[in-house]
């Protein structure tokens, strides 16, 4: 097992016990929980703080049986105060005084031991701190010790913490009256350390295995170990269901239970977690009488409790059923989930029963009515596991048509929960089973989601278009088929950014397709295709008809695309507003209706805007969250873009450079523009970032090449201002210049208005770079305007201080230091420095100029500079000119300090 290197959920508890430290009346602190619930781990905090603050620490822990021995619990704590010098003499006589008590113990001579004892421990250490866990197996002379110390020692700094199990004070045990006494007469605190939440058991499991858990890991975890920390750190650990240090816990408190109640307790752990009591009373065939006194017994050993409605029971943690129910006999298990099954429960649970019983042929007749009926309710993740249950029964005797339906119907629930392997294999046997029957149309419908599942496993725009044409002539006579067919071919070509081939797919698939589901499929595609080819009033229009036509229809699968292809392409069109509302309504939808690929794919299209806009915690947590949850390729690589992005921004380089390589790997083996440009991009400001000018030219270059192979503006807009600060770092500005003007004939091509900003802010650096200060100062400001317009965090930032270079140049010293003023206050909102960062000047010197600017900081002239590189005057001149111009500094002093800091 690996303890949680972080307290989790506790942070209330902490600040209370740091108070109660500040304060150390005398007052005693109950930490009180059911077992494996972490009050040793509080109290280790506690005894952290407490040293940390200068008192003096002694505990000790009472044990099973410390209730029949007068002062155990006290004669560990005197043992404890004996070893440390400072507190050993008090110690030696607080046992003295107990082996005393052995002489006799008439009432007078009790009282007089309570009260020295007390007095005894209050004055061993001021200030002190008492430490005794497990108090509800203390004795009364233990409790009664306690009691007087909370009445009396208020002249020194004394604070008493003890820990219990609140749930096993048995009227017997001397603790319960002693601590209602003290509650009430408030000598007394006490705390109840609950279970954690489902948000809390995820957080401790990110902190124990330095990664995040997926949504659906978290949530079982949580489920299983019931939010206690124990468990968790136990499930953790352990690779089977129950782990063995847990399991071996229960069944040897299941050994002290009579033969009968333990016969019981098996039963109802073959119903689960929760039981019926007349349904418990019919399978066990025991009177009535005989179960109440069972589930006395269980409900006193703390195996089960009454349940909220009174009618039934609950184990108490998921993990007591599980170990009593994996140590039922395997014949014993068989016989009593067959008389389970045979109880009327509803189709999923009586599945289940009737498998388990070993009678297949009812288990498939259950599970495929269940998943049918799940499905409809668009509990999919449910239906997919009935779908499983119902191919692992499935009778040989049926005909195989009906297997290669089962194999459509799991293979469509697998591709709405993101099993896309397993979802691909489904289909690809289904459609070999289709074409051995003769079915060529039915196997033809299988084609466009079995093609969409592929896409999602990285396949190429060839291998899919390709398996999309071969299906058309099995669909001769389907024009509805054939109609889904071009539909998918649209959004291949969609994705890809081939837009006019895409269009022309799209209205092939509308010429035949009259069924109003294709309809819905069809106008998402178009209207993407739409809002990339410069007209997004018609796409948008198309988009939200296709969106509210699916929600009142309840095509839930089309409802949920649609969402995502408006949302997602409003991302990359810079119309965040737009696009945060889009996404974070069809998040909503797709997790109401379980349509987990779309939910995952929007949650990390939704980072990406949260980026872009500048709420970098909100980025990180959604992408990592949908880095864990996704199990699509689209999905993996856009989180993996949001990641480089953010730690780009952080200066991590290696960090970004590792996440964006990996998002180029895979988005290279799908040959697809929106899954390579925007790794190429990262990559390019990573390479500036480094100092490296030419990385960054040859990269932009790649990604113009892909960009003008479709005509595309939206993935090409943030290269045209870092291929313009590539080519300036590399002291070329008609180099910039040429760039410029090959990258604005694309952008002004498609005209998309969220990307033309990027002209005026190159245009402004090539004009600053030339010394045109009053050019650059319009150009740099309608940049300015045009970012903060969009959102745009990243150029929006970086033109501040371009800004602010430019107002240094033109001797205008307030407005560039209001100007960083402001660049600084926008790093600080994301928890960036400013300096340095990967926006500031630094980045924009080529290695030239690092060594000219060395030899300016040793007080070298231009032509003493030119005589140790070997160039002429002038070049030298012409090098410092181009610092002083991309440092915003006007003197060489100013150079120097720029290299001292640097």
């Amino acid at each position: 097992m690996v303890a949680s290197p972080v307290l989790v959920g506790r942070d209330d508890l902490i600040a209370l016990a740091e108070r109660r430290l500040a304060e150390a009346t005398g007052e005693l602190l109950f930490l009180a929980g059911e077992a494996g619930i972490g009050k040793t781990r509080l109290l280790g905090e506690i005894i952290g703080r407490a040293r940390a603050a200068g008192f003096t620490v002694a505990g000790a822990g009472a044990s099973p049986g410390d209730t029949e021995l007068a002062g155990g619990p006290l004669a560990d704590l005197g043992a404890e105060l004996r070893r440390d010098p400072t507190t050993a003499a008090p110690g030696e006589r607080l046992g003295r005084r107990l082996r005393e008590l052995a002489d006799g113990d008439p009432a007078r001579r009790r009282r007089l031991l309570v009260a020295d004892l007390a007095e005894l421990i209050a004055g061993a250490a001021d200030p002190l701190l008492i430490t005794l866990e497990d108090l509800h197996w203390a004795d009364d002379l233990t409790l009664d010790v306690l009691a007087r110390l909370a009445r009396h020692a208020k002249s020194g700094r004394l604070l008493v913490v003890g820990t219990y199990r609140s749930d096993e004070l048995y009227p017997r045990v001397p603790m319960r009256v002693w601590r209602t006494r003290l509650l009430t007469q408030r000598l007394a605190e006490e705390v109840r350390l609950r279970r954690l939440h489902p948000d809390e058991t995820s957080a401790m499991a990110a902190a124990i295995t330095g990664s995040g858990l997926p949504t659906s890991a978290a949530a079982a975890l949580h489920e299983r170990s019931d939010g206690i920390p124990l468990h968790v750190e136990e499930f953790l650990a352990a690779s089977e269901q129950v782990p063995d240090t847990l399991a071996d816990a229960v069944l040897v408190r299941a050994a002290h239970l009579t033969p009968s109640t333990r016969r019981l307790a098996e039963v109802a752990a073959v119903l689960g977690r929760s039981f019926d009591l007349d349904l418990l009373t019919a399978l066990t065939g025991d009177t009535p009488t005989a179960v109440d006194e069972a589930l006395r017994e269980l409900t006193e050993q703390f195996f089960v409790r009454a349940g909220a409605d009174r009618s039934g029971y609950d184990f108490r943690h998921a993990l007591i059923r599980d170990a009593l129910y994996a140590d039922i006999t395997p014949h014993r298990r068989r016989d009593l989930h067959a008389r389970a099954a045979a109880a009327g429960f509803p189709d999923a649970l009586a599945s289940d029963h009737y498998e388990r019983a070993a009678l297949p042929d009812e288990a498939f007749r259950h599970a495929r009515a269940a998943a049918r009926e799940a499905s409809a309710l668009s509990a999919h993740r449910e239906a997919a596991e009935l779908y499983r249950r119902a191919r692992r029964t499935f009778p040989a005797r049926l005909p195989r048509s009906d297997w290669a339906g089962l194999l459509s119907a799991l293979a469509c629930e697998l591709l709405a929960i993101d099993e896309n392997d397993e979802a691909a294999a489904c289909y690809a046997e289904a459609y070999d089973v289709r074409m051995e029957l003769g079915d060529k149309a039915g196997a033809a419908a299988l084609v466009p989601d079995w093609v969409a599942v592929r896409h999602l496993l990285g396949a190429d725009l060839d291998t899919r278009t390709e398996a999309l044409r071969a299906a058309l002539p099995l669909a001769a006579d389907r024009p509805e088929t054939r109609a889904e067919i071009h539909a998918e071919l649209a959004a291949a070509y969609m994705l890809d950014r081939r837009l006019d081939e895409a269009l022309a797919s799209g209205e092939q698939a509308r010429a035949l397709a009259v069924e109003d589901r294709a309809r819905c499929h069809i106008d998402a595609t178009v209207g993407s295709v739409l809002l990339f080819a410069g007209r997004p009033d018609e796409g948008t229009r198309l988009l939200r008809d296709a969106i509210n036509r699916a929600l009142k229809l309840r095509f839930e699968a089309q409802a949920a695309r649609s969402y995502r292809m408006l949302g997602t392409s409003m991302s990359v069109l810079v119309e965040y507003d737009t696009a945060t509302s889009t996404l974070t309504e069809g998040i909503a939808y797709a997790e109401r209706t379980e349509l987990f690929n779309d939910r995952h794919y929007m949650a990390a299209h939704l980072a990406h805007v949260r980026w872009a806009t500048g709420d970098w915690p909100a980025a990180t947590a959604l992408a990592r969250q949908a880095l864990a949850d996704g199990h699509g390729i689209t999905t993996e690589i856009t989180a993996h873009h949001v990641l480089g992005y953010l730690a780009l921004g952080r200066n991590a380089l290696d960090e970004a450079t590792d996440h964006l390589r990996r998002a180029e790997q895979l988005g290279g083996s799908m040959r697809e523009l929106q899954r390579l440009s925007p790794a190429l991009w990262g990559l390019a400001e990573a390479a500036l970032a480094r100092g490296d000018a030419p990385e960054a030219i040859a990269l932009c270059e790649q990604g113009y090449t892909a960009s003008a192979a479709v005509r595309d503006a939206a993935y090409l807009f943030p290269y045209v201002v870092t291929g313009t600060r590539a080519h300036l770092a590399d002291s070329n500005p008609t180099a910039a210049r040429a760039w410029l003007t090959r990258t604005t004939a694309l952008l002004r091509a498609r005209s998309i208005p969220g990307t033309l900003g990027a002209l005026d802010h190159a245009e402004g650096l090539i004009h600053l770079h030339e010394g045109q200060t009053g050019k650059a100062r319009t150009s740099l400001a309608a940049a300015a305007a045009f970012w903060s317009a969009r959102r745009r965090f990243w150029e929006g930032t970086a033109v501040l201080l371009d800004q602010a270079r430019c107002a240094t140049r033109s001797r205008r010293p307030a407005d560039a230091a209001a100007l960083r003023a402001a660049a600084a206050r926008a790093y600080a909102s994301v928890g960036v420095e400013m300096t340095p960062s990967p926006f500031t000047p630094a980045t924009l010197l080529s290695s030239r100029e690092f060594e000219v600017a060395r030899l300016v900081a040793a007080g070298l002239t231009n032509r003493e500079i030119a005589v140790a590189l070997t160039i002429a005057p002038k070049t030298a001149a012409a090098h410092v000119e181009h610092i002083r111009t991309k440092l915003g500094v006007s003197r060489r002093a100013q150079i120097a300090t720029w290299v001292t800091t640097h």
